[in-house]
């Protein structure tokens, strides 16, 4: 009577989706689905990170694949970005006083491309017009004027000069090297024949008169340099004041247009300073113009000379119409910072601030940048580089050399942008905890952490949405509509996929996979909408597309190469049952367990431990056996018993307590001396106490060992035990369901051992009388008989 409240009834093995609660016929019928399915909590936390302003509040979203985690979080991250301002531009322009270090400008949106634009407009109209300006005839006249006036002035000196050479018997002669001394004879110059004819003496004369003549006119010779030098700044100031007029016209624009900011109103001041201060490169460049045969390298120069005025637009949102979003699928060190690129020329690298280049901080400033936390951990520097930039809030763009402590050669230093950018980084709970744990840094910089669930409540709710969902997957994918009858069986597989009849499954990859095929099916037979049976299909397929190791073992099973009893009745022999998996595809695999028993020092060897083909886990399970044996049978007396356990023709790793249970059971039948029987397996956990606890992977487990009888028959006497606290987890085929509501097959759920024994033997387990004895004939009572002749032969043997 006891065994069977244990039953599980066939309506208890799955969970159905009722038809009539669908109130729509297929997914035409629907709106398509805004937002996401049972994930308020990560929701929660994500809304609340992309809205905090605070330093620190960047965040981690944790969850596994397919969870929905990255197209939700750039969908909510789009939507916030809407309502916020677009990010200033930002250029790179040449520092006039320091070239190594290009400044670096901010401008309202969109104004960084008309400030590029304006300024090559005026470079290129400044190339035009300052040498038509210094060939014209203004400036001709006022620089002939100039050298009038001047020739006068020298005249008048080199008269005065000529006056005092006189009285020393010379005079001045003005030639291509300058004035030079020539000695007079009879009031005219000497002619160089007559000079040749001078004696020493005459010659010795003369030089002492020179050097005389020399003394005596230093005053007047120092005049004469200052009026050259007079010259040289008037015809400076003359070329300043020509060039000034006509730079200042454009200057005086820039300024008006773009001058809001301070550094911008320095730049433009610089830039006008330094074209002044190199006026004769403009003359030159029309000069050259005007030559054909000029040399390359010497066009080169003047070519790169002119780049200093050039503008860097580094980030121009002139197309944006919000905050930035960038997912950056390969954080390479360069690929966040930046870099400066180099170029060959004549077999030398060379660069200059037109060759810096943004990275993914720099274009995602002022709005979000995505990464996946992987991608960005198996980058060199790059994850120290993100942490750098986010405490000091600036983005320093350096070589990667540099940081790997490389001798280079002397490089550009732009100067440091500021960096305002939320920071998003995907990836797993595993991963969230090794960095929160060892990374002092992570908890300061992602205060956030959003928890994507592989679940959610099975409500009427989430499967109207899940109805949403699907209908949103066919409008934008191009699929055939859904009838309502296809919608239940992917809500029911589902359930399936999360193990439990209240939950949903939010692998929501795993769903869309199953439509594609469904829809796929549906075409070949040309079918308006999908159905039923194309659902049913398409999960069929893609199981049997990954279950060929499944078949070969059933195969071995069925042909007596892997040993398994699923009828009859054995001592100490019990099948467990575990889950393998081939990566898509999970299924249970039956296992014979053999338990031998003999007088020994009391002792459970665990075969699998002894060869190192056990898990910890496993190990643990198989420990806990000798607690509750000691517990429950050696209360009065030490047990004197060696036991041996090996699960039988097993030669991988086995690993988890699911198995203890089962091998506690094999134990007792051993001791016992009772028959097991053979058709009925068993999955489930034991403590010391004999609680059988839950386990996971039922639903395979099951029907693993359901395939196994199938093959061999059905006796009706067949089945599985499974703890109680499963029942909520099963979600069954169909074929199983079947099978149990035409008695073929048969499911116990328990809670205790002695529940489990009692299905596995047919006798009671027997319990305790208030003298202490268990009842005639019961499990218990023949298990302290065996232990109580094992101790008595012991101990005359002693």
């Amino acid at each position: 009577m006891m065994m069977k409240n244990l039953y599980l009834r066939h309506e208890e093995l799955t969970s159905p989706c009722k038809i009539d609660t669908l109130e729509f016929e297929t997914t035409a019928d629907l709106e398509p689905l805004q937002g996401i399915i049972g994930q308020e909590r990560a929701v929660e936390a994500l809304k609340f990170g992309l809205t905090m302003k605070k330093k620190g509040y960047n965040i981690f979203i944790a969850g596994l694949s397919g969870t929905g985690r990255n197209s939700y979080t750039n969908s909510l991250a789009w939507e916030l970005a809407e309502k916020m301002e677009v990010p200033k531009d930002w250029v790179y322009v040449y520092n006039f006083k320091n070239p190594d270090n290009p400044k670096a400008l901010s401008m309202n949106p969109g104004v960084a491309a008309e400030f590029k634009k304006d300024l090559e407009c005026m470079l290129e109209q400044l190339q035009k017009e300052i040498p038509i300006v210094f060939n014209g005839t203004e400036y001709e006249s006022s620089k002939n004027n100039l050298f009038k006036e001047f020739h006068q002035k020298n005249q008048q000196i080199i008269q005065e000069l000529n006056e005092v050479a006189k009285e020393g018997g010379f005079t001045f002669k003005e030639t291509e090297q300058g004035l030079l001394t020539v000695p007079l004879k009879d009031g005219r110059p000497m002619t160089q024949e007559e000079y040749d004819e001078l004696s020493v003496e005459e010659m010795d004369k003369i030089r002492m008169a020179s050097n005389q003549l020399s003394y005596k006119t230093l005053d007047i010779f120092n005049r004469l340099k200052d009026l050259e030098e007079e010259l040289s700044k008037a015809i400076k100031q003359l070329d300043e004041k020509t060039g000034y007029n006509k730079i200042n016209y454009y200057i005086v624009k820039l300024l008006k247009k773009y001058g809001e900011t301070k550094k911008i109103k320095e730049y433009i001041n610089e830039l006008e300073e330094d074209v002044i201060a190199n006026l004769d490169m403009f003359k030159q460049r029309q000069e050259k113009k005007e030559i054909k045969n000029s040399m390359n390298k010497m066009m080169k120069t003047n070519e790169n000379f002119f780049n200093r005025y050039k503008v860097n637009l580094f980030i121009d949102h002139q197309e944006l119409q919000s905050a930035p979003i960038i997912n950056e699928t390969n954080p390479t060190f360069s690929n966040l910072l930046g870099m400066i690129e180099y170029k060959n020329e004549m077999g030398m690298l060379k660069t200059d601030f037109m060759e810096i280049k943004p990275g993914s901080l720099h274009k995602a400033n002022g709005g979000f940048l995505i990464l996946q936390v992987k991608e960005i951990l198996a980058q060199p520097y790059a994850w120290e580089t993100l942490k750098r930039t986010l405490k000091t809030g600036e983005i320093n763009i350096e070589s990667l050399n540099k940081q790997m402590g490389h001798v280079i050669t002397s490089s550009l230093k732009p100067e440091a942008i500021p960096v305002e950018v939320k920071v998003i980084l995907i990836g797993d709970n595993y991963t969230y905890q090794l960095l929160y744990n060892l990374d002092e840094d992570f908890k300061k910089m992602f205060k956030i952490m959003a928890d994507f669930d592989i679940e959610m409540k099975k409500t009427n709710d989430n499967i109207f949405k899940m109805a949403r969902f699907i209908a949103t997957h066919c409008k934008e994918e191009g699929l055939k509509d859904f009838h309502k009858t296809a919608i239940a069986r992917m809500i029911e597989y589902s359930s399936r996929l999360a193990d439990h009849q209240e939950k949903l499954s939010s692998r929501f990859n795993q769903i869309v996979e199953i439509l594609y095929e469904a829809d796929a099916w549906a075409q070949m037979e040309s079918t308006p909408i999908v159905k039923k049976e194309h659902i049913e299909k398409a999960i069929y397929q893609k199981i049997y597309r990954n279950s060929k190791y499944e078949e070969k073992l059933n195969e071995m099973f069925q042909e007596g190469t892997l040993l398994i009893d699923v009828a009859g009745e054995k001592i100490g022999q019990i099948n467990g049952l575990a889950v393998m998996g081939t990566g898509e595809h999970s299924f249970g695999k039956p296992n014979r367990i053999t338990v031998s028993t003999h007088k020994g020092r009391a002792s459970i060897i665990n075969i699998e431990r002894e060869v190192k083909k056990s898990g910890s886990l496993h190990d643990k399970g198989v420990l806990i056996l000798s607690g509750y044996l000691g517990c429950k049978y050696a209360q009065q007396q030490p047990i004197s018993l060696a036991v041996s356990i090996s699960f039988e023709q097993s030669y991988s790793v086995i690993d988890g307590d699911s198995a203890s249970s089962t091998e506690l059971y094999a134990i007792l039948s051993s001791i016992a001396e009772v028959p097991i029987k053979q058709g009925i397996a068993v999955t489930g956990s034991v403590n010391q106490k004999g609680e059988i606890q839950p386990i996971g992977g039922v639903n395979e487990k099951i029907e693993g060992f359901f395939d196994v009888c199938k093959l061999k028959g059905f006796t009706g006497d067949q089945g599985v035990i499974i703890p109680k606290q499963n029942i909520k987890n099963l979600m069954l085929k169909q074929e199983v369901i079947q099978a149990v509501k035409e008695n073929k097959f048969h499911i116990y759920a328990i809670q205790h051992v002695e529940e489990g024994i009692e299905i596995l033997t047919g006798i009671a387990a027997g319990e305790k009388d208030e003298n202490g004895e268990y009842p005639e004939g019961s499990i218990n009572d023949l298990i302290m008989k065996k232990l109580k002749n094992l101790k008595s032969e012991s101990c005359r043997a002693k």
